[in-house]
């Protein structure tokens, strides 16, 4: 029996942008471990202090995440005592505590780490070349 064909799977972008996904969340996952935070975590935590009060779906919507695995984070953090909620009728505002701020600095510099172990790899214009166009691609992909 013959190995299977690797031009069917490489030649496939479903196949090949999950390898990337998986490649890039395992060093997402060793780079904000070191934090104590799963990447999810740790991008819902920059935007909420970048923006204090922003709303859960706002927060879904930047980060293209379903509500549920908002809440979930959401909830993550609030045990951790990162952020806190306010809910005022069907809205819930998130703002971080002055302990999530305190990680900033450690979260940002995980974030470093990992464009610099793609960018030693990739090269820092390629990173940024293919980072565009998958980001292009996703945007046009949605609008469909």
């Amino acid at each position: 029996m013959s190995p299977p064909s690797h031009n069917l799977l490489h030649g496939c972008l479903f196949f090949t942008a999950n390898r990337l996904a998986r490649v890039i969340s395992r060093v997402a996952d060793e780079e904000f471990g070191t934090v104590g935070l799963s990447p999810t975590q740790a991008f819902l935590l920059m935007l909420v202090a970048e923006t204090p009060g922003c709303g859960q779906s706002d927060l879904g919507r930047s980060l293209a995440l379903a509500p549920s695995t908002v809440t979930r984070a959401v909830d993550a953090l609030e045990r951790r005592g990162v952020v806190r909620r306010e809910t005022a009728g069907k809205v819930t505002r998130v703002f971080p505590t002055p302990p999530g701020l305190e990680r900033l600095p450690s979260i940002q510099a995980a974030w470093k780490r990992i464009h610099r172990r793609y960018s030693d790899i990739l090269g820092e214009r390629e990173g940024e070349a293919l980072t565009s166009k998958v980001n292009d691609a996703a945007r046009e992909l949605e609008a469909e």
